[in-house]
C-alpha cells in the first residue's frame, strides 16, 4: 500500500512538471515582453530653443564657482563648514532671462538672451548678504550686483541668511558643550542619554520675535524612526546672532511643562529635587514605516501596450497635443515653461513659489513656528524618486544638479519622474439607453509631471498634470510626519493626543503657485462669472413668478480689485481672457479653478504675516514684471518681520490690468488638525490642494473629441476594432493575458418600439 502511494505522489509530480511547461510555454507565446518602441510618430517636435530655460548644467555650475573665486576682492570661501564669520558662496541658480527677449527669442527669431545665473554670497566677514548676476554662460567674464535692483536695498541683514551646514555644526558642538555635558545626570534619568545614547534636535522658526533676532528654540527627540513624533518635553533656546560662535549663549530652557532662565538654574532645581522630574520609559518603535505585513502579491502596474506617447530630450517634453520646457529651481521647485497645445503657447510660467505651515502649540518652540521652505530651499529637497513607489515602474526618470549649501553642484538621480497615467475614470461618456443605442466614451489618459521634496518632516508631491482636454493642474499632496509636542497641561487646545504623552500640533498648510497665462498671446484681461437667482414672470401665465439661475460676468480693471482675499465670498468663475473670440463669439479664456481647504491666515496685524502676505489671496492679479519674479524669498524665514520680498506690495501700486500681460497668484492648502491616523505617517488621501487651468470657450469644442483614444460603438458591434480598441487589447502582442473584450450593456435598454 505504502509502495502504491509513493509511485502515486511521484506520478503526480511529474505529470504537473510537464503540465506547468506547457502553460509556460503557451503564455509565453501569447504574451512577449512590450517593444520600447513608439508605434506612432511623436505630431511634434522638440524645440531646441527650450534650452533658455533650462537649469543650469553641472560644468555651468563650475564655471560659476570657478569665476567667483577668481574674484580675490571678495574674499569668497566655497567650503561647507565655512564659519558664519565668514565670506560664504551659499547659492549658484539659474537667473531667468526677461520673459520679451525670450519671447522674441522663440517667436521671432531674435538673438537667444544671454545665459546667467544667480550668486548669493553670505559675507560674515562684513555683516551682509549680496546677489549677483554672472554671465554670460558658459565661460563667465563678468557679474553685477543686483541686490538693489531686486531687493531695493543695497545689502540684506546677515541675521536674515539660512542657517547654513558650518553654522549646525556649531551648533551642535554648542549644544555638546553648554547643554548635555552641564545636565548629565538629568539627561540620563529622564532620557536614558549616556555615552552610547543621545537626543535628536529640530529647530523652530522664525528665530526670534523682531528684526535682528537670531534666536532659535531647539526641540529634543528620542533618537528613534520619526523622530518627529518622539518628542521628550526638553527644549532650549540659543542666541546664535553673533558671527563669532563663541559668544553663543543659552537664554531659555523648557523642561515637564516649566520654563527656566539657563541651563544652571534648571540643573540646580533638578538635582535640589524642586523640579516634576520626567522619568525614563521606553517607547514603542510606532514611527518606524518597516513593513508590517509580509506582501502577498504585487498591486496593478502602469504598462505602455504600443510604446510611450511622449518623448523627453534634455529639458523640453512632448506629448501627443502637449509641448513644454522644464527645471527644478533649488528655492522654489518645480516649475515648467513655454506650455504649448497644438503649437499654441497657453502658458508661458507655472511654478512652485512657496510652502508655508504655522503651527499651534503651548511648548515654547512650535508656539511661534511659521515655516516658509523656499527660505530652506523646496527643490534642494528633491531626491531621488522610487521606482514603482514614488512613480511608476515605467516611468521616465530625469537627474538634476544643485549648488546651494555646498562645495560642488550635487547630482540627484531620478530627481523628477515623467509619465502618461490612466487616472482611473473616464474622461467623458454617454451610454444612449432610450434612443440611438451606443455607447461613446474615452479613457481619461493624461501626463503626469512630478518630483517629491521631502523638507525636515514633511514631504510634498508635486504633480503638473497635462490633460487631453487642454487643462493643465497643479497641485500638491503632503505626506510624511506630523511636528509633534510633549504633553504638558492644555496642550489639547492645540491639537489631539497621538501616543504617549505625544500632542499632534494643529497646523495649517498654504502653497503658493505663480501661473503666467498667456492666452491668444500676451495682451489679456482678468474676467469673473458667477449666477444669481432673477424673479421672472413666466411667459405663458405671466400672474405667476419662478427664480431662474442668470449669468454674471464682471471684467476687474485693476490690481487691488483682482486681489481677491482668503476671507472673502469670490466668484466662483475666474478667467484670463484674450481679446479674440471663439467660433461662437465668445472672448477665448482660460479658468482658474482653485480647490482648497486651507485654514485660516495669519492676521495682518502680527509683523511676521508681511513675509507670507501672498496668503491673503486665494488669488491674485498682476501685472507681469520681471522683477516681480516671485513671491516670496530666500531670506523671508529669517526676517519675517522686514522680509526682502514683501508680496502685497506688488498690488500697491494698482496698476490696470485690462489688454496687459498678466500673472496669476494662486494660494491652495488645507487645514490639518493630526488625528491618531496620522501615526506613523500622514497619508496623502485628502491632504492637499491645487489649481485647475481650464478652457473655457477656448476652443469651438471639446479638443479630445479628436483623440484616437475614444471609444464608441453600438448593437451589433461591440466586438468590432474599428472604433473600439478595448476590443482588440486581447489580441496586443505584449499585453498580458486578457479576457476577450465583451459587452451585453444594451440587452436592459428601453425600446419604445416595444410599446407600440
Amino acid at each position: 500500500m505504502n509502495s502504491l502511494v509513493k509511485w502515486a505522489l511521484i506520478l503526480f509530480v511529474l505529470v504537473s512538471i510537464v503540465l506547468n511547461i506547457v502553460l509556460i510555454g503557451i503564455y509565453s507565446s501569447r504574451s512577449p515582453k512590450c517593444s520600447a518602441q513608439r508605434v506612432h510618430p511623436l505630431r511634434f517636435k522638440h524645440s531646441e530653443r527650450s534650452v533658455v530655460f533650462a537649469d543650469l548644467t553641472r560644468d555651468e555650475y563650475v564655471q560659476v564657482q570657478e569665476y567667483m573665486l577668481k574674484q580675490k576682492d571678495l574674499h569668497i570661501s566655497t567650503s561647507q563648514l565655512s564659519k558664519p564669520s565668514e565670506n560664504f558662496l551659499f547659492l549658484i541658480d539659474l537667473s531667468l532671462p526677461k520673459k520679451a527677449e525670450v519671447l522674441a527669442y522663440l517667436d521671432k527669431n531674435g538673438a537667444p538672451p544671454r545665459r546667467e545665473a544667480t550668486v548669493v554670497v553670505f559675507y560674515g566677514a562684513k555683516g551682509y548678504i549680496k546677489e549677483y548676476v554672472v554671465g554670460p554662460l558658459p565661460d563667465p567674464t563678468d557679474h553685477r550686483d543686483v541686490t538693489m535692483e531686486r531687493y531695493k536695498k543695497s545689502e540684506l541683514p546677515i541675521t536674515a541668511r539660512t542657517v547654513t551646514i558650518g553654522e549646525y555644526a556649531l551648533l551642535f558642538q554648542f549644544f555638546e558643550t553648554e547643554v548635555m555635558y552641564k545636565l548629565g545626570t538629568l539627561l540620563k534619568e529622564s532620557f536614558n542619554v549616556d555615552k552610547d545614547k543621545s537626543l535628536d534636535m529640530f529647530e523652530q522658526m522664525p528665530r526670534g520675535l523682531q528684526s535682528g533676532d537670531r534666536k532659535t528654540w531647539v526641540s529634543f527627540f528620542r533618537d528613534m524612526s520619526g523622530l518627529y513624533i518622539h518628542p521628550v518635553g526638553f527644549e532650549v533656546l540659543v542666541n546664535h546672532k553673533s558671527l563669532n560662535a563663541s559668544e553663543w549663549t543659552v537664554e531659555g530652557v523648557y523642561y515637564n511643562g516649566r520654563y527656566f532662565e539657563s541651563v544652571e538654574q534648571l540643573k540646580h532645581q533638578y538635582d535640589a529635587g524642586a523640579v516634576d522630574k520626567i522619568r525614563y520609559k521606553e517607547s514603542p518603535d510606532y514611527g518606524s514605516l518597516k513593513v508590517r505585513t509580509k506582501p502577498l502579491q504585487t498591486g496593478p502596474q502602469l504598462f505602455y501596450a504600443q510604446g510611450k506617447r511622449y518623448s523627453v530630450s534634455k529639458n523640453h517634453v512632448v506629448y501627443l497635443d502637449w509641448s513644454f520646457a522644464f527645471g527644478l529651481s533649488s528655492l522654489t521647485g518645480m516649475r515648467v515653461f513655454d506650455v504649448k497645445f497644438r503649437d499654441e503657447r497657453i502658458i508661458y510660467e507655472l511654478s512652485v513659489q512657496e510652502a508655508m505651515s504655522v503651527y499651534g502649540s503651548v511648548t515654547p518652540g512650535m508656539m511661534l513656528t511659521k515655516f516658509l521652505d523656499s527660505s530652506i530651499g523646496i527643490g534642494r529637497f528633491a531626491h531621488e524618486l522610487v521606482r514603482g513607489v514614488d512613480c511608476p515602474h515605467e516611468a521616465t526618470f530625469v537627474d538634476t544638479y544643485r549648488y546651494i549649501d555646498a562645495p560642488a553642484p550635487i547630482r540627484f538621480r531620478n530627481s523628477i519622474c515623467i509619465f502618461e497615467h490612466n487616472m482611473g475614470q473616464p474622461l467623458r461618456r454617454h451610454f444612449a439607453d432610450f434612443f440611438h443605442n451606443s455607447f461613446g466614451g474615452m479613457v481619461n489618459s493624461a501626463l503626469v509631471f512630478r518630483t517629491i521634496t521631502a523638507i525636515g518632516n514633511y514631504d510634498y508631491m508635486w504633480d503638473f498634470i497635462f490633460y487631453q482636454t487642454g487643462a493643465v493642474e497643479a497641485k500638491v499632496h503632503a505626506t510624511g510626519y506630523i511636528s509633534s509636542s510633549y504633553m504638558v497641561k492644555d496642550a489639547q487646545k492645540h491639537g489631539h493626543q497621538v501616543a504617549d504623552k505625544v500632542l499632534g500640533n494643529i497646523h495649517t498648510h498654504f502653497i503658493n503657485f505663480k501661473v503666467d497665462l498667456d492666452v491668444q498671446g500676451v495682451k489679456n484681461y482678468f474676467q469673473t462669472k458667477d449666477m444669481n437667482f432673477v424673479n421672472v414672470s413666466v411667459p405663458w401665465k405671466p400672474d405667476r413668478y419662478a427664480m431662474v439661475p442668470q449669468l454674471v460676468e464682471n471684467q476687474v480693471k485693476t490690481e487691488k480689485d483682482a486681489a481677491l482675499r482668503y476671507n472673502s465670498k469670490i466668484p466662483r468663475y475666474l478667467h484670463i481672457a484674450s481679446n479674440k473670440t471663439n467660433r461662437w463669439g465668445h472672448q477665448r479664456s482660460y479658468r482658474l479653478q482653485v480647490y482648497s481647504f486651507a485654514g485660516d491666515h495669519l492676521p495682518e496685524s502680527e509683523a511676521e504675516e508681511a513675509a507670507m502676505s501672498w496668503a491673503r489671496y486665494k488669488v491674485a492679479i498682476t501685472k507681469h514684471k520681471d522683477l516681480e519674479q516671485t513671491s516670496s524669498s530666500l531670506y523671508s524665514q529669517n526676517n519675517m518681520w522686514e522680509p526682502a520680498v514683501d508680496f502685497s506690495k506688488y498690488i500697491e501700486d494698482n496698476e490696470n490690468i485690462e489688454n496687459e500681460d498678466l500673472v496669476a497668484w494662486v494660494t491652495a492648502g488645507f487645514l490639518h488638525i493630526p488625528h491618531a491616523e496620522d501615526i506613523p505617517n500622514t497619508v496623502t488621501v485628502g491632504n492637499g490642494g491645487g489649481v485647475l487651468l481650464r478652457p473655457h470657450n477656448y476652443f469651438d469644442e471639446d479638443p479630445s473629441i479628436h483623440s484616437a483614444d475614444a471609444v464608441y460603438f453600438s448593437p451589433g458591434s461591440e466586438t468590432s476594432c474599428e472604433n473600439n480598441k478595448m476590443a482588440c487589447l486581447a489580441q496586443e502582442t505584449c499585453s498580458p493575458v486578457l479576457e476577450p473584450f465583451s459587452y451585453h450593456g444594451f440587452e436592459g435598454v428601453m425600446k419604445f418600439e416595444d410599446w407600440q
